[in-house]
């Protein structure tokens, strides 16, 4: 009997193509390793989806060996089409100048190869030159990727080495601010769902440190600023925690954490102040920490006071590393996005 361990991401990611594969056969191949992962017999399976044993067998091979990818590979016994004969001009085109629709991909290939085709074959025929449906990011338009590539180098790869290491603590410090409100997200629903927005622009502010190994964390809030004499009860915080431990803290450029008497309190407490280059959000791995909050607080949320809001939050940052440690793992992995390997639009 072939067995399946699927992850959690590999199971989201078959659940997703399971419905919004372009290709129905692929789908059915999707859907017969997705029932497999729920531990249904190999009968079940053949009886919902109208299979043969032999055919279930392949599909569960094929992904064992390959993955989504060998999945997709599906035999096609009809002539190549036309379009096959542009593939490399359109791939070219497509990656450097990505749509948004099928109906803009519909006609960027239309112009490039004179030849037209539906909306269906045009969605098809772009999947299987690669392209999928993804979010973009954002990097900073005044950032030096040579300043980044250099600072990673010479001051945080070191230290990162030596802190898995257990020779020293390093933290990753920032501010968030989080503004009474909802975050508007997707939702599974049979209609559009409105979030009530409450009034007025009452924020709760949080200035965090992340220990960039074991994911522990130490914070503190108020709602009116985060200022230098916050920084300093943060420093004291983490010199009690930390004990001999040399400590490093990896932070951006806010003024609050550049003044003389900060600088001046971490050098007495034996802390090392690391300042990131300018506009490298990208290299401050608590960034990813702020936006993990905002999904499961924030996210299509309604509160109806101020009261509740900064309630929910504080539990949540309290509870953040016992009860968020296996998503925090993968979210917070010491692989940083860099200019060279980041895809950007011209201007």
């Amino acid at each position: 009997m072939i067995q399946l361990e699927l992850s959690l991401e590999e199971i989201d990611t078959l659940e997703y193509h399971r419905y919004h594969h372009p290709d129905p056969q692929v789908q059915r191949k999707v859907e017969a390793v997705d029932l497999k992962s729920q531990g249904l017999s190999h009968g079940t399976i053949c009886r919902v989806l109208r299979i043969c044993g032999n055919s279930l067998r392949r599909y569960l091979r094929e992904y064992q060996q390959g993955g989504l990818a060998a999945l997709e590979a599906v035999p096609r016994s009809r002539s190549s089409s036309a379009l096959e004969a542009h593939r490399e001009v359109v791939q070219q085109e497509l990656a450097l100048h990505p749509v948004a629709t099928v109906k803009e991909a519909r006609r960027r290939i239309g112009c490039l190869t004179g030849m037209e085709r539906g909306l269906t074959q045009t969605r098809l025929w772009r999947w299987r030159l690669g392209f999928r449906w993804r979010k973009a990011g954002m990097i900073p338009a005044k950032a030096d990727p040579q300043a980044q590539a250099q600072f990673c180098s010479e001051q945080l790869e070191p230290r990162l080495a030596q802190a898995q290491a257990g020779q020293r603590r390093v933290f990753f410090v920032d501010a968030a601010h989080f503004v009474l409100g909802p975050v508007l997200g997707f939702l599974w629903s049979v209609s559009r769902v409105f979030i009530r927005a409450a009034s007025g622009r009452q924020r709760f502010n949080v200035l965090g440190a992340l220990d960039a190994v074991t994911h522990e964390w130490i914070w503190l809030g108020n709602d009116t600023y985060i200022t230098a004499q916050s920084v300093c009860e943060l420093r004291r915080r983490l010199a009690g925690a930390v004990g001999g431990a040399p400590v490093s803290l990896i932070l951006d450029n806010a003024r609050y954490q550049r003044c003389a008497a900060v600088q001046e309190l971490a050098q007495s407490l034996g802390i090392e102040l690391i300042f990131l280059p300018a506009y490298s959000p990208n290299l401050n791995l608590i960034e990813r920490l702020w936006k993990f909050v905002r999904k499961e607080c924030l996210a299509s949320e309604y509160y109806e006071d101020f009261g509740r809001f900064r309630a929910t939050l504080t539990q949540f940052l309290d509870t953040l590393h016992q009860e968020h440690g296996p998503a925090l793992a993968s979210l917070l992995t010491l692989n940083f996005q860099t200019f060279e390997n980041a895809h950007s639009m011209a201007a």
